[in-house]
């Protein structure tokens, strides 16, 4: 479930070192020995009142890719949202303009989630489609207007131009299903080359979220729709480990503070019972997921507002795929939401990030090398968020 729009605003003595950095420093902010912070997506120009939900992908001719939704006017998940990227040919030194990938007039496109096809180099991108007049509340009741659809497009030259998008919605969605998300975040290829986006839907008419994914054997020719997580799950991203077990994340809505994870030993045609993982705190929120390739031993990293609320962004680390988190690093003191960490052209890390800050939304992105990651860390940022 998209978050409300909830006014989270830093605590004072983070108000004066934004403004005071920002002065400074345009577009860079540095908290202590994390990484430098970058604006990049800043609420209110480039035309666009507010950007959420951020996606960040290397593409296949080597640049970087940071997608979100511009919102036209400026609120939550509804009105005129366009799908929108920013481009780097540096690994994110330097950005260029906004380039909008999809606009649907005053209707609102959201959700967007990419996931490469690296036998051929085609970039694919999930996202959703509601009327701008319908709020989500209203769709998750089954009283608006239109449910939620579910589209896909795709670029062969790193997104630069891309492809009309295909409505999926009648092979994707279940009759019982309003509310569809895709993601948001990323999707991945599993070894065997079928591709992978995880996503998300309420059911009527008990309005419960559950997460599910959707695949292609083909390239891309055709969609299927993957077995479903139980409920009280929703945004969430996928991994795939070593013995070729999928192992599912997701923000967790109700009754917990921690997040809900499943596996499937059938590439996603079935879910273990999902589970809560006490070492992961979720506010709830969504959260980013990330295989590093080429490893000699297994290391996945998880990006998450460690808490208290949707603060503190935290990368965390694991060397048993998923089964443990011992190693963290705070990335981000004070507000900090939705993220998506991606492996950058250069070698470094990268995480594109959400952040309350000037009384809006505002979406940044930081560098940061894998030494400063793994070295021991004593983060006094206990795994329960208090």
């Amino acid at each position: 479930m998209t978050p409300k729009e909830t006014r989270q605003r830093p605590c004072w003595f983070v108000r004066v070192l934004l403004l005071g950095a920002w002065a400074v420093i345009p577009w860079q902010v540095a908290w202590g020995d994390a990484p430098a912070q970058m604006l990049l997506f800043h609420s209110g120009k480039e035309g666009y009142a507010r950007y959420r939900i951020p996606a960040l992908l290397a593409a296949p001719d080597g640049s970087l890719l940071a997608f979100c939704e511009g919102r036209k006017d400026g609120g939550g998940l509804n009105g005129d949202i366009d799908l929108i990227l920013k481009r780097s040919a540096d690994s994110g030194r330097t950005w260029g303009p906004i380039e909008r990938i999809m606009d649907d007039g005053d209707n609102t496109l959201g959700n967007p989630c990419p996931v490469i096809d690296r036998s051929n180099g085609t970039l694919w991108l999930a996202y959703t489609r509601s009327l701008g007049s319908d709020v989500e509340n209203e769709i998750v009741k089954g009283t608006s207007r239109e449910r939620t659809r579910v589209l896909i497009t795709h670029s062969k030259n790193s997104g630069r131009t891309w492809s009309k998008p295909i409505d999926l919605t009648a092979r994707l969605r279940r009759e019982n299903w309003a509310w569809y998300g895709t993601g948001p975040g990323i999707g991945i290829q599993l070894k065997d080359g079928r591709l992978v986006i995880p996503a998300y839907h309420s059911v009527l008419p008990s309005g419960d979220y559950e997460s599910h994914l959707i695949y292609s054997d083909d390239h891309g020719k055709t969609w299927k729709l993957g077995g479903t997580v139980g409920g009280n799950s929703s945004e969430c991203q996928v991994a795939q480990r070593r013995d070729g077990t999928l192992y599912l994340n997701a923000r967790t809505l109700r009754r917990t503070q921690y997040r809900t994870i499943a596996t499937s030993r059938d590439r996603g045609a079935s879910w273990s019972r999902p589970q809560f993982d006490k070492a992961l705190f979720d506010p709830p929120c969504q959260a980013a997921l990330l295989v590093l390739p080429g490893q000699k031993r297994p290391l996945w990293l998880f990006s998450h507002p460690a808490g208290p609320k949707r603060r503190n962004l935290t990368v965390r680390v694991s060397f048993d795929e998923g089964l443990t988190w011992p190693r963290s690093r705070l990335l981000v003191a004070g507000d900090a939401q939705y993220s998506s960490l991606a492996l950058l052209p250069d070698g470094r890390l990268g995480c594109l990030f959400e952040s309350w800050r000037n009384d809006n939304y505002q979406i940044l992105f930081a560098r940061f090398e894998k030494k400063w990651l793994l070295p021991a860390s004593k983060s006094k940022i206990k795994p329960d968020g208090r």
